[in-house]
C-alpha cells in the first residue's frame, strides 16, 4: 500500500511539474486559461489530499477519486502542449476532472454513488463533458474550440468552426441545469439528514457548493465570451482547490476523535460510580443520539438499560446498529446515526474500550429485566387469584345458596301440609330452618368476603362506607374519590382496609381506627390508622406479608409504621396507569 501511494505520489509530481511548465509557457491569446500558480494549487490540492486520504481511509473511495481527478486536472493542461497530439489528448479530456469533483460531492462521504439520480447526474455529466466535446472536436479547429493558441486538432474530420461553437454552446447551455440540480441535491440531502450527519458533511458541502456556484457563473459568461476575463475562472478555479482540502479535514477529524478513546478508557476505569456509560459512549462518538441495548440471554433479545424490550433498526428505520461482542458472545448493541457507518474504526475502538463496561451494564440490564418479568408474573397471579376468587363467589351464590334456600322453601312449605303429628314436627322442621338461615348468613358472609357485590356494583367508596359500618372497631372514613378505578385496583385496595381492619380489631387493643383513601390523579392511596399498642410486622408468616405481596404485584408500595405504644399506620400506594 504505502508502495503504491509513493509511486502515486512520484508520478503527480512528475505531471504536475509539467503542467505548470505548460502553463508558465502558454502563448498568449487565451486570458482566461489558469496560471502557473492556480494549474500547481488546484492539482496540489487533488492529489496531495487524495493521497494522504487514501492512505487515512484505504477502504474508502474518495481518497482514490481525489487522485485521479488530480491526474485528469494535470491532463487537462495538456492543451498548452505543442505537440498536436498532447493538445488533443487535452482538449479531449478537458472537463473530465469537473466530472470528477461532481462525483466526489455526490459520493462523499461514503465513496459511492447512492442512487439512481447520482448515477444519471454522472452519466449526464460524461455526455455533455466527453460526448459533446469530441463531437465539437469532429468539426472545429483552434478557433471553432475558442482555443485559438493550441496545437491542430487530430480528431478534426470537417472544418467547420460554426458547428463545433454550436456543439460547444450547447455543452455550456445544458450543464448549467445539469449543475444547479446537483446543488440542489447536495442542499436536500444536507437538510434532510440527521443533525450528525450535517456536522459531519458541512465543510464539504460549503466547498462543493461554492465551487459548483462559481462553475456556473463561468459557465454563464463564457456563453457572452468571458466579459470578465480571467477572473470568474480564477475564482472558481481556487474555490476548487478547498474542496479536496475540506474532505482531508473531514478525515482527519475523525482520526482525531479516535483519540477520545484513551480518555474513555480513564473515564470509565476510574473510582467514580456516577459515570453515565451511554453519555460517555454518546461523547466519544460525537453521536447525542446514541442508545444502548443489552443481551438478554433468557429470552434471547436485547433490552434497555429498565428491562425493556429493544428491537433493532431496520435498513429503513433511519438508525444503525453495531453489536457488541465479548469473547465470541453478544453483551449489547449500540444505536446510533448512520453517519458512523463512515467511521468504522472508531466504534470499533469505542467498542473494544467499552466492552467491559457494557458487560457489567448488560448484567444489571439482565437483572432489570428479570424484575420486570417477576412484577408481570406476579401481576398475572393476582389477575388469576381474583377471577378464581369471583368464580367461587358465583358458584356459592348462583348453586349451594339457592339450593339451601330452595330448601328451606320446601321446609316451609312441607309445614304447612304436615298431617296429624304437626305438633310434634313443627319444631323439628322449625330447628332445620333455623339452621338453614343461620348457614346462609354464613355462606353470604364467606361470598361477601371473597367478592364483595358492592365492589362490583357501586365502587370503592360505597363498598369501604360499608365495611366500616360493620367495623369492630369505631371506624372513621375520609374519602376523597370521585371515580371508578380498575377492578384489580379496587380490589387491592379493599382487601388492604378490610384485612387492617380485621388485625386492629383482633391485636390492636384500640379505642378506634380511621381509614383514609385518596386519588390524585396518578395513584390511589389507601392508609389505615389504630391508638392501639402497635408493635405490627411485616415479618414471614405475618398476614400484612400477604397485602404487601399484593399490593406491590400492582407495581405499589406498602408500608408499616407501628412503633411500640403509639397505634399502627398501613399505607398503601396504588399506581392507576
Amino acid at each position: 500500500m504505502k508502495a503504491k501511494l509513493s509511486v502515486l505520489a512520484g508520478a503527480g509530481t512528475l505531471v504536475g511539474g509539467g503542467a505548470v511548465w505548460l502553463a508558465a509557457h502558454q502563448p498568449p491569446g487565451r486570458p482566461t486559461e489558469p496560471g502557473p500558480v492556480l494549474t500547481l494549487l488546484v492539482g496540489a490540492s487533488l492529489l496531495g489530499c487524495g493521497l494522504a486520504s487514501w492512505r487515512a481511509r484505504p477502504e474508502n473511495r474518495l481518497g482514490q477519486i481525489m487522485v485521479l481527478t488530480g491526474f485528469a486536472w494535470f491532463a487537462a493542461q495538456l492543451i498548452e502542449a505543442s505537440a498536436p497530439w498532447l493538445n488533443t489528448i487535452g482538449l479531449a479530456v478537458q472537463s473530465v476532472w469537473i466530472i470528477g469533483l461532481v462525483y466526489l460531492l455526490l459520493s462523499f462521504p461514503s465513496g459511492r454513488l447512492r442512487d439512481r439520480l447520482d448515477r444519471v447526474l454522472i452519466t449526464s455529466g460524461v455526455a455533455l463533458g466527453v460526448g459533446l466535446q469530441l463531437l465539437a472536436m469532429l468539426y472545429g479547429n483552434k478557433a471553432g474550440l475558442h482555443c485559438p493558441g493550441c496545437a491542430n486538432n487530430l480528431l478534426q474530420v470537417v472544418n467547420d468552426n460554426h458547428k463545433a461553437r454550436g456543439w460547444i454552446n450547447l455543452r455550456n447551455l445544458l450543464a448549467i441545469p445539469l449543475i444547479v440540480t446537483v446543488i440542489a441535491v447536495l442542499i436536500r440531502r444536507w437538510l434532510q439528514a440527521s443533525a450528525a450527519q450535517q456536522r459531519a458533511v458541512a465543510p464539504v458541502l460549503v466547498a462543493g457548493c461554492a465551487t459548483l456556484a462559481a462553475l456556473t457563473s463561468t459557465v454563464v459568461l463564457d456563453l457572452f465570451g468571458d466579459p470578465l476575463g480571467a477572473l470568474p475562472a480564477n475564482v472558481y478555479l481556487t474555490l476548487m482547490a478547498t474542496v479536496p482540502v475540506a474532505v482531508l479535514f473531514v478525515f482527519l477529524q475523525r482520526r482525531l476523535a479516535r483519540g477520545m478513546v484513551a480518555g474513555l478508557v480513564v473515564e470509565l476505569g476510574g473510582p467514580s460510580s456516577s459515570t453515565d456509560l451511554r453519555e460517555a459512549l454518546a461523547r466519544a462518538l460525537g453521536d447525542p443520539s446514541l442508545e444502548l441495548a443489552f443481551w438478554f440471554p433468557a429470552e434471547e433479545c436485547y433490552v434497555d438499560g429498565d428491562g425493556g424490550v429493544v428491537k433493532l433498526p431496520d435498513e429503513d428505520s433511519g438508525r444503525r446498529s453495531t453489536l457488541v461482542e465479548r469473547d465470541g458472545q453478544p453483551i449489547a448493541a449500540l444505536l446510533h446515526d448512520p453517519v458512523l457507518e463512515h467511521n468504522a474504526e472508531l466504534v470499533s475502538s469505542v467498542c473494544a474500550a467499552a466492552s467491559l463496561a457494557l458487560e457489567n451494564e448488560r448484567l444489571q440490564a439482565e437483572l432489570r429485566a428479570r424484575l420486570v418479568e417477576l412484577q408481570a408474573s406476579r401481576a398475572r397471579l393476582v389477575e388469576a387469584t381474583d377471577t378464581e376468587r369471583r368464580r367461587i363467589e358465583r358458584d356459592l351464590h348462583d348453586g349451594t345458596q339457592q339450593r339451601l334456600v330452595s330448601i328451606a322453601m320446601s321446609l316451609g312449605l312441607l309445614e304447612t301440609k304436615l298431617p296429624g303429628q304437626a305438633e310434634a314436627a313443627r319444631p323439628l322442621v322449625r330447628e332445620t330452618r333455623e339452621a338453614l338461615a343461620l348457614a346462609l348468613a354464613e355462606l353470604r358472609e364467606l361470598t361477601h368476603g371473597i367478592n364483595p357485590p358492592l365492589l362490583a356494583e357501586r365502587g370503592l367508596p360505597a363498598a369501604l362506607d360499608e365495611l366500616c359500618r360493620r367495623a369492630a372497631l369505631p371506624t372513621h372514613l375520609d374519602l376523597a374519590l370521585d371515580r371508578r378505578l380498575p377492578d384489580q385496583i379496587e380490589s387491592a385496595a379493599y382487601f388492604t382496609a378490610s384485612e387492617a381492619l380485621t388485625n386492629a380489631a383482633k391485636h390492636s387493643h384500640g379505642s378506634e381506627v380511621r381509614v383514609v383513601a385518596s386519588y390524585d390523579g396518578h395513584n390511589l392511596t389507601v392508609k389505615v390508622a389504630d391508638d392501639g399498642i402497635g408493635g405490627a410486622t411485616t415479618a414471614a408468616g405475618s398476614g400484612l406479608r400477604g397485602l404487601a405481596d399484593r399490593v406491590e404485584a400492582l407495581g405499589g408500595r406498602f408500608t408499616v409504621s407501628s412503633p411500640p405504644g403509639r397505634g399502627t399506620t398501613l399505607r398503601a400506594e396504588i399506581p392507576c396507569a
